[in-house]
């Protein structure tokens, strides 16, 4: 009696384990979905931007949602504030250029009064690239003064030529103190553009890191299940041999 009464025990307390593993991947789940409920403003829509070489083919090509954080003086308000602007791809101007190892995509949005700048570096050595520089001005009608920002010691976006680069995730790319740009959906590719489609895509961290999560998570849960597949088959044994021995 006493095999059986330890075995009841293990029993139990492996399934409190597997029963607290589910509650704490619904609150993971529930977590997430309410982290996203929350997120302000609305996530901006997605454009699709495409620089022309001199003879009329895309060199550069971009899918994007964009949001600006821009800090400035409030004339309305009377002090230092910071805006989150979706870039709307329906009243935004796309241009640029591309060279043998540099090219760019320029954003003009409210007539002018929004414009920011990408660009991209190619190491031909290596065959990389990566988003070296961002630049933006900005005059809205309740900054004091307009804004201004440039960076060119950036390293974002990095990519091998030919290929595109993609990234499903939300990112955020801090240029400067008063400037940082959340991408979303991202699909770039600003070298080695062919037939005016992206390249094979390659994926960035986080949404490698993303895919994992779901696979980790099932593992484990089916683990918990073969230890308690296990442990009842052992329960079983045991109690028909204490049976046998009463």
């Amino acid at each position: 009696m006493t095999q059986i009464g330890a075995v009841q025990s293990w029993w139990l307390g492996v399934t409190l384990q597997l029963i607290l593993a589910g509650i704490l991947l619904q609150g993971f789940a529930a977590a997430q979905t309410t982290a996203a409920l929350h997120k302000e403003p609305m996530r901006p829509e997605k454009g699709n931007y495409v620089v022309s070489s001199s003879n009329g083919t895309a060199c550069l090509l971009a899918s994007m949602g964009l949001q600006l954080n821009i800090t400035f003086n409030s004339v309305s308000q009377n002090k230092t504030v910071r805006n989150i602007v979706n870039l709307q791809p329906n009243v935004t101007k796309s241009s640029g250029s591309c060279d043998a190892d540099t090219a760019s995509l320029r954003l003009s949005t409210d007539a002018e009064k929004t414009n920011v700048t990408f660009f991209f570096f190619l190491n031909t050595t290596s065959n990389k690239y990566h988003l070296s520089n961002v630049s933006l001005s900005a005059a809205w009608p309740d900054m004091k003064e307009p804004v201004s920002a440039d960076n060119s010691s950036l390293d974002f976006l990095r990519g091998t030529l030919g290929y595109s680069y993609m990234c499903r995730e939300q990112q955020t790319l801090t240029v400067s103190p008063d400037l940082s740009i959340n991408t979303f959906q991202v699909q770039v590719q600003p070298f080695g553009v062919s037939g005016d489609q992206f390249g094979a895509a390659e994926e960035c961290q986080l949404d490698e890191d993303d895919m994992l999560i779901p696979i980790i998570v099932g593992a484990a849960l089916a683990g918990l299940v073969l230890i308690v597949l296990l442990a009842y088959l052992i329960g079983r044994k045991r109690s028909h041999a204490g049976y046998q021995t009463i």
